[in-house]
């Protein structure tokens, strides 16, 4: 009877380990505000959204060599954006923080919904670009 309660126990305790993927368990946005929505709260929800949208498009393995050339080509994004006054990256815990001029701090994750950033709503043309009539 020991013997077996031990064996149960070790096999409970190996199939309540998670996986160490994060990427995806921190991407999933089940039961959250859609972006498109959460970007048309204002200028600086909306970059923060394309910030978001930019980490996911650039993912391209889970090497930290990979994480970390992901996480150069967002802070590289969010640094073009006009309201985004500091950017530091965690590359291996797959975010962003990103502190706009306005003191507002705002942490993203990687977001894989097939869009660019440029495409977010709400976010201000780039300097020199044709507005949309």
């Amino acid at each position: 009877m020991i013997r077996r309660s031990g064996i149960l126990l070790t096999v409970l305790a190996l199939a309540s380990c998670r996986s160490y993927d994060l990427g995806k368990r921190l991407s999933s946005e089940s039961g959250l505000v859609p972006p498109d929505q959460f970007a048309r709260y204002g200028r600086e929800q909306a970059e923060a959204v394309a910030i978001s949208r930019e980490f996911g498009r650039a993912a391209h393995g889970s090497a930290p060599e990979a994480l970390q050339q992901q996480a150069d080509s967002a802070v590289a994004y969010a640094r073009s954006l006009p309201d985004v006054a500091d950017v530091s990256a965690d590359p291996l815990g797959y975010r962003l923080t990103i502190t706009f001029k306005s003191g507002w701090r705002v942490a993203v994750n990687p977001l894989s919904d097939g869009k660019r950033g440029a495409e977010t709503p709400g976010l201000a043309a780039a300097p020199g670009a044709p507005e949309k009539h």
